[in-house]
């Protein structure tokens, strides 16, 4: 098949899940056309199968806003006609659901039929969605979709509560493809940033308000207060000032260190013993996943989708939101003994194998063959 998969090129889940499922459906035959405004972060060196094509965004004086959804159409009707592709996959339903429809009327009237499949990944619902004036958008753009996937049964449910739609969605969950380090890579790195007797915390976001990145700094100082440890912060965004000032009021500024954004996260959870994730909402939580890929297991809230991936007392623990004392009474729990944490290690890998790109990647395709004689699935 040729797929057009159009996505946000960024650090976010979204993008990440949308370059990597791109790369795997490459390795498999298929020919990707990625179409976006830069080049995916994740989408690493030139391989077999790929192409790229950059949706370039006008400097028009008359415009105080760029019509990027406007240009985005145009670029996908011409990748579409003159590549020929069978489908367009969109990630994120504002503004590529959209986008996705404008295109697939203008090809109609030029003779050409093409079906589109949205990914629902949880912000586009969760917290766009919920403002009213996106609703008619996002409805619609759902409801003219040939197929709608989400990442999650909890994002499934959430779409049906906040939509006017009875449309069939898809619950297709992320997926993680782990690569580890042989022993002595891992022994070296992480011996730069913690001594032999300190545990590693860990956290990765974008720095963003939901992801309650201060509750991490808040547990991690009370598990500070009890056992000798770092934390690792990897991200950035626009929390990082307040985190970094509530780091010098306590006094832990040496043992809280700031990655900044990394390409490639799973070498730094590697050298982690565990990942904090007390978010306000989750769609999925690919984080937490990407962690126990590699034998971290999770603290972290019970909101949205993440129980339905960090499974409590068996890949690491789910507290409320906000609620740091339980949090770092969990943590405490799992780092004290080096047995249990051992134990827990091991469940979260195997538990993360569930996700894997093996098991997701015909879900996808299997939706693809759906979708190509035009049909709502």
């Amino acid at each position: 098949m040729k797929i057009g998969i159009v996505l946000y090129p960024t650090f976010g889940g979204s993008g990440v899940v949308g370059t990597e499922l791109g790369k795997a459906l490459a390795a498999k035959g298929h020919q990707i056309h990625f179409i976006t405004y830069s080049q995916p972060v994740r989408l690493g060196s030139f391989r077999e199968n790929i192409y790229y094509h950059e949706v370039a965004v006008s400097d028009y004086p008359l415009f105080e806003y760029q019509p990027y959804e406007t240009e985005l159409t145009s670029k996908m009707v011409d990748v579409v006609k003159y590549e020929k592709l069978d489908l367009l996959h969109v990630h994120y339903a504002i503004p590529h659901a959209s986008a996705a429809f404008m295109a697939s009327r203008i090809l109609k009237s030029q003779g050409i039929e093409i079906p589109f499949i949205t990914t629902l990944h949880g912000t586009d619902i969760t917290l766009v969605g919920k403002d009213p004036s996106f609703e008619p958008v996002i409805t619609f753009c759902i409801n003219e979709s040939n197929a709608v996937t989400a990442v999650s049964e909890s994002l499934k449910q959430s779409t049906y509560e906040h939509f006017d739609t009875n449309r069939e969605i898809h619950v297709i969950p992320n997926f993680v493809i782990s690569e580890t380090q042989e022993d002595s890579e891992y022994k070296q790195l992480r011996c730069k940033y913690a001594a032999p007797h300190e545990k590693i915390l860990c956290h990765v976001s974008n720095f963003r308000k939901v992801k309650r990145v201060d509750d991490v700094v808040h547990v991690f100082s009370k598990v500070r207060n009890e056992i000798p440890a770092k934390l690792i912060l990897v991200g950035d965004g626009p929390e990082r000032y307040n985190i970094e000032r509530l780091c010098r009021e306590y006094g832990h500024c040496d043992d809280i260190i700031f990655l900044g954004k990394v390409r490639d996260t799973s070498h730094v959870l590697e050298i982690a013993d565990l990942f904090l994730l007390p978010s306000e909402t989750e769609s999925f939580g690919l984080a937490a996943l990407e962690a126990m890929a590699v034998g971290v297991p999770v603290v972290s809230s019970n909101s949205g989708g993440i129980p339905e991936v960090n499974i409590h007392g068996e890949t690491g623990y789910l507290s409320n939101v906000g609620d740091v004392d339980d949090m770092a009474k969990n943590a405490l729990s799992i780092l004290k003994d080096d047995q249990i944490l051992d134990a827990f290690k091991k469940r979260a890998k195997e538990r993360s194998k569930v996700f894997s790109l093996e098991k997701i990647l015909p879900m996808y395709e299997s939706l693809y063959k759906a979708v190509l004689p035009n049909k709502k699935v």
